[in-house]
């Protein structure tokens, strides 16, 4: 596996940090990675080594506020100063040009893990014509009516602390609810995990786990709310392979049955689901990720014919 990284500039002007993982062969096709909240790509080099094996090219970015891309403690867990929802949208496509423009026609497969796979959904409907296949990973469908009241908390805490302000009382709603089912606790990451190997990796890991800035809480939210909508899920292309994995006790995905049952009713004919019993959030880092990594790779030599 050859590896490496270079900064990429936004549309905006923004500096992305991005890794790049290439085989050593010539590539069959290419995996862009959109990872998930409080945590940073470089998390999935071990991922990258398998699909790498395997044929595949990957590209993962740092997600604005994350990462190396967070070039200042600042802008750790800040997207942008407003329309930070769409701007990543529009960061992972300006990197999918990039991949087209670096490896001319070879197809393309986003995978989103969590945030990222929410980001993933947006992009689906907006740009899904683009790609060969699509992965969805520690994702969920459509907010529960309470989410509006968490749409308010976030306005008004954001008028209170200021964009750039970090709410205690978010952080609890969003991330304290993860754990209950895995009491008692060893740490307030052990839903991410079987692995208490992987959990303490990801505890000690400065540039993971720390608490998102109030902006970032009001364009995720809306950004959920946006996802959700029949409009956009209709115009994903029907005949896109989608892949869905998650783990039966992934705490983030209570509403997962709801997405895949949108996605039939969308007119989706290439869904793929695989739920691992007893899994939780990361699957690509739970106890069982050889496996994980290996049905992965199975599913997208199928979805592009190999």
């Amino acid at each position: 596996m050859q590896s490496s990284t270079f900064a990429f500039t936004a549309g905006d002007g923004t500096g992305l940090f991005v890794y790049r993982w290439l085989p050593e062969s010539a590539p069959r096709a290419v995996v862009q990675i959109a990872h998930g909240l409080a945590e940073h790509a470089g998390r999935y080099g071990r991922l990258a080594e398998a699909l790498t094996g395997a044929g595949y090219a990957v590209y993962a970015n740092d997600q604005r506020g994350h990462g190396r891309t967070a070039t200042t403690p600042a802008d750790l867990g800040f997207f942008a100063p407003e329309g930070g929802w769409h701007k990543c949208v529009d960061d992972l496509w300006q990197i999918h040009r990039r991949i087209g423009a670096d490896h001319p026609g070879l197809p393309q497969v986003l995978l989103g893990h969590s945030m990222g796979s929410y980001l993933a959904q947006q992009f689906l409907g907006m740009h899904g014509e683009a790609l060969a296949g699509a992965v969805l990973s520690g994702s969920n469908g459509k907010p529960p009516p309470i989410a509006a009241l968490g749409r308010l908390i976030a306005r008004v805490e954001r008028l209170r602390l200021g964009p750039r302000g970090t709410s205690p009382l978010l952080h609890a709603l969003a991330f304290e609810p993860f754990n209950k089912p895995f009491a008692p606790a060893r740490t307030p990451f052990d839903w991410l995990s079987r692995d208490a190997a992987e959990v303490d990796r990801y505890s000690a890991d400065p540039l993971c786990g720390f608490r998102p800035r109030v902006q970032l809480w009001v364009d995720l939210l809306d950004g959920l709310a946006e996802i959700a909508r029949p409009g956009l899920q209709a115009r994903i292309p029907k005949r896109l392979p989608i892949y869905v994995f998650s783990g039966a006790r992934d705490p983030v995905g209570a509403n997962l049955k709801q997405l895949l049952a949108a996605y039939a009713a969308a007119g989706l004919a290439r869904v793929t689901a695989r739920i691992y019993p007893e899994g939780r959030h990361e699957m690509l880092n739970e106890t069982n990720r050889e496996q994980v990594s290996q049905d992965l790779i199975a599913w997208l030599d199928g979805a592009l014919g190999r």
